[in-house]
């Protein structure tokens, strides 16, 4: 419901408690204060411009007084709209604003010679931005020492039972915290451009670790298998990079596997462009977590992936629930009839992989084929 206003009415008081902000639909809106006794024009506000939304977002009194100086029509903005907006948003922006309106409600205190007594701490969502903020600046430290960890989880090739690849998964042991849910640091990083040098960090650990590899024997010589984000695939000359890495180390071409997350919204062009530009160097590309997400088979049918990789969400549940099973035979047959592989994750048993021999399928991923682990764990063993 709209509000409408002639001029000279006053919309709100300083001092009135805030329960709702405004929107400047039509005419002008006159904000003044007392200072030392004196009423001072702060601003003058007008179509578009929204008024008292800093008193409701902090909960504090009104600190100015809004008068309309002519015929206005004001949209009230609810405080409830206004709470699930700001729950909703990156809370470093939120702790920004919290930040910018203490400064706001000082510096006003300050102008009307009123003492300004600080809030008593930090509010959660402060306190939460600040931790981001904290900790996506160790994890640029630990970036730049080299700090983070790369694991390789094997694939296995089903028919002939030896491994023959593995998949690259970036890990951080904090310093204090410990070890660092991917979840968490690796969202973060998306937030930023420090998922570009990360992702470049992990190609780097993966030419080193084929090259370690191949030196001591690993037959068949295996592929690894890198994620790439999709600030990443914006990123120009990423292919390129990729090649000039695997080319100085002096690896064959297919040595590294680009992977393109269903869960991200896929931009058609962009990524059919990264494809064929990958196939032109002699690189593969895998579709990652197929089954969640965006899913749908315009993935399959514009873009020319060359590995399938089934989510582990279908495999948890395949032997005990006929539905499962079925999905998981209808994605292999799928796979097969565009000539693409598929790599199951999510195999436990050894009863899941016996059900992936009996479906043909190409790869399987999972902790009985082995857990995430070190360079130099996995040599180990060869």
């Amino acid at each position: 419901m709209r509000i409408t206003l002639k001029a000279g009415d006053v919309l709100f008081h300083e001092g009135d408690e805030p329960t709702t902000a405004f929107l400047i639909e039509q005419g002008q809106v006159e904000v003044s204060a007392l200072q030392h006794g004196q009423r001072v024009v702060l601003s003058h506000l007008g179509s578009g411009d929204l008024l008292g939304e800093m008193a409701v977002i902090d909960d504090a009194p009104r600190t100015a007084t809004a008068t309309a100086i002519s015929e206005s029509v004001l949209i009230p903005i609810d405080r409830t709209q206004i709470s699930e907006r700001l729950a909703e948003t990156d809370p470093i922006i939120r702790s920004l604003l919290e930040g910018q309106l203490k400064r706001y409600r000082g510096a006003l205190a300050a102008l009307q010679g009123k003492r300004h007594e600080p809030s008593s701490g930090e509010t959660p969502s402060e306190q939460l931005g600040v931790s981001k903020i904290r900790l996506e600046s160790q994890l640029r430290e630990a970036l730049n020492n080299e700090g983070l960890d790369v694991r390789y989880q094997p694939l296995l090739h089903v028919r002939s039972g030896k491994i023959a690849g593995y998949e690259a998964l970036v890990r951080w042991t904090h310093p204090e915290r410990g070890p660092i849910s991917p979840a968490e640091f690796v969202a973060l990083a998306e937030e930023t451009s420090l998922i570009v040098p990360i992702g470049e960090y992990v190609f780097d650990a993966a030419c080193k670790a084929v090259s370690r590899f191949i030196a001591a024997g690993a037959d068949p010589q295996p592929f690894i298998a890198v994620n790439v984000s999709a600030r990443q695939l914006g990123q120009p000359e990423l292919i390129e990079r990729i090649v000039e890495r695997v080319d100085k180390a002096g690896l064959p071409r297919n040595s590294l596997k680009v992977e393109i997350t269903e869960s991200q919204a896929l931009n058609y062009e962009l990524v059919a462009g990264v494809i064929a530009l990958c196939h032109q160097h002699g690189i593969q590309v895998a579709l990652d977590d197929f089954g969640t997400g965006y899913s749908h088979l315009t993935h399959l049918h514009k873009l020319a992936f060359d590995t399938m990789k089934v989510d582990q969400a279908f495999t948890r549940s395949m032997l005990v629930d006929p539905r499962s099973m079925a999905i998981v035979e209808a994605i292999v047959r799928m796979g097969k009839a565009i000539e693409a592989d598929i790599v199951v994750e999510g195999i436990e048993t050894q009863e899941m992989l016996d059900a992936l021999r009996r479906l043909d399928c190409d790869y399987a991923q999972g902790y009985l084929i082995g857990k995430p682990q070190t360079i130099e764990e996995l040599l180990a063993r060869q």
